[in-house]
C-alpha cells in the first residue's frame, strides 16, 4: 500500500543522475538529455565516458537537447540530481552497494530509481534512509526508433510515497514510454493486502 502524503503534488525533474556509463545507461543520458533534462553520467571507466561524450556531440547537432555533463565519481553525480538512476548489474551486492553509496551522497530530496528485472524493490528499499523514495523499473528505458511507446512497470515497496511514484511516472512518460505503475510483486502478502483503517 503506497503512503499518502499530505496533498503533496508530483515532484518535478530538471537534473537526473545516472550511474554507469555502459551501453544501457549511455543510452538512457542522451535520451534523458534530449527530452531537455539536465544529466550527470557517471562511470568509473574512462573509455564509456568518451563514447557517452562523443554521441551527445553527435545528438546535440540534430536535436535541441539538455545538458550531459560527465563524472568519475558517484559523489559528484548525485550532488544535486533530484533522480538518480543505476546501471550497474542486476545483483543483489552491486545494486546493495550503489544504492547506499547514492542514499549517503545525495541530498533528501534525491529519487533512488533502479533498472531491475530480477531484485524485490521493497528488499532493496529497506536497506536505505529514504525507502519512500525509492523505485524500481522494468521494462526498457529507452524508445529508440520504435514506432510504438514501450512498456515499462514502475515497482514500488509500501513505504513509497504516492507523489513520488508519480513523479517517476511522469519522468518516464516525458521519455515516450507507457508507464504503468504497480505495488512491489514480491513485498510480502501481509504488507500488500493491509486494508486502510477506515474500512
Amino acid at each position: 500500500m503506497m503512503k499518502e502524503a499530505a496533498d503533496q503534488p508530483p515532484l518535478e525533474i530538471r537534473r537526473v543522475a545516472i550511474i554507469g556509463a555502459g551501453v544501457a545507461g549511455r543510452s538512457f543520458a542522451l535520451a534523458c538529455s534530449a527530452a531537455g533534462f539536465d544529466v550527470v553520467l557517471e562511470d568509473v571507466m574512462p573509455a564509456n565516458l568518451w563514447r557517452a561524450e562523443a554521441a551527445y556531440a553527435d545528438l546535440s547537432k540534430r536535436v535541441v537537447a539538455g545538458s550531459l555533463e560527465l563524472a568519475s565519481t558517484v559523489e559528484d553525480a548525485v550532488r544535486t540530481a533530484d533522480i538518480a538512476v543505476d546501471f550497474v548489474p542486476d545483483e543483489l551486492e552491486s545494486k546493495l552497494e550503489i544504492f547506499s553509496m547514492i542514499d549517503r551522497m545525495a541530498p533528501p530530496k534525491t529519487i533512488l530509481c533502479t533498472p531491475s528485472y530480477a531484485l524485490s524493490i521493497t528488499d532493496l528499499a529497506s536497506c536505505v534512509y529514504r525507502p519512500e523514495r525509492c523505485v524500481a523499473v522494468r521494462g526498457n528505458l529507452v524508445r529508440g526508433d520504435a514506432v510504438v511507446a514501450p512498456a515499462v512497470r514502475v515497482l514500488y515497496p509500501a513505504a513509497a510515497l504516492k507523489p513520488i511514484v508519480e513523479t517517476v511516472r511522469r519522468f518516464l512518460c516525458t521519455l515516450g514510454l507507457a508507464v504503468q505503475a504497480e505495488a512491489d510483486p514480491d513485498e510480502p502478502a501481509l504488507i500488500k493486502n493491509v486494508l486502510p483503517a477506515a474500512l
